[in-house]
């Protein structure tokens, strides 16, 4: 247990950089959020809702974490900062980075039937501040998050969405992703080739062409205008 717990704040600290020592680590909510969240769900499955319940509650008190008892969660999960909240069915692999104000949320099944109703993510997902993964869908292993990105269909293995409605970007992700990413995209633009710093570049280049076409226009303009114009007329004393 004690080489579990070692393996796990090694874990955090591989990716967050902030922590001076393990002990630290253990200071931070995400970290006690979990630690409560095993015993919750633990009694969860002994069907002492009330227990699991009060266990949570505590919790979301201490941390501003709100897990469900019944969510499943993997090893190695790690939280960084609060105010996330995890659904009762969500489902959660090994080694996912969620960063704060994340919501699992789940979908109302239109029988009223409860059942699956919040996201899987598989391994080594990363999920970015702000976002909201809604419904019984698949997150795919090594997929990114970007921030407030709102994601409701299945997203593809080592995929990174983005925006709102969440939409997939065009460059895999293994071209530019050689170690962890805090917040799930890079702050530089490896993104659609028609977006960010790309298009803002081609967007003045091309107002840069219209504009010396623009001003061509114009002296070619005036050079007819004044060689078109007829002489003026002298008049002579009288």
């Amino acid at each position: 247990m004690f080489d579990r717990l070692i393996a796990f704040l090694d874990s955090i600290h591989a990716r967050d950089p902030a922590p001076r020592s393990r002990w630290e680590i253990l200071l931070y909510p995400g970290v006690l959020a979990l630690g409560m969240h095993r015993l919750a769900h633990w009694l969860f499955g002994g069907r002492m809702f009330f227990l699991a319940r009060l266990v949570n509650h505590v919790s979301r008190f201490l941390t501003a974490i709100d897990i469900h008892p019944g969510a499943t969660i993997g090893r190695h999960l790690f939280i960084d900062h609060g105010f996330t909240v995890i659904g009762e069915t969500a489902q959660i692999g090994d080694n996912v980075t969620i960063y704060q104000c994340v919501t699992l949320g789940g979908t109302n099944p239109s029988n009223g039937v409860p059942g699956k109703r919040h996201p899987t993510l598989l391994d080594n997902v990363i999920v970015g501040s702000g976002a909201q993964i809604l419904g019984p869908i698949t997150v795919g292993q090594r997929a990114r998050i970007g921030a407030n990105a709102v994601v409701t269909d299945d997203v593809p293995e080592g995929a990174t969405m983005v925006g709102l409605k969440a939409r997939s970007t065009l460059v895999p992700v293994e071209q530019w992703l050689r170690d962890f990413v805090p917040y799930g995209t890079p702050c530089k633009e490896p993104c659609e080739p028609a977006s960010g710093t790309a298009r803002i570049e081609e967007i003045e280049a091309e107002l840069v062409a219209l504009r010396e076409e623009v001003a061509q226009m114009r002296a070619a303009t005036r050079e007819n205008a004044t060689g078109d114009a007829p002489a003026p007329r002298r008049r002579g004393r009288n």
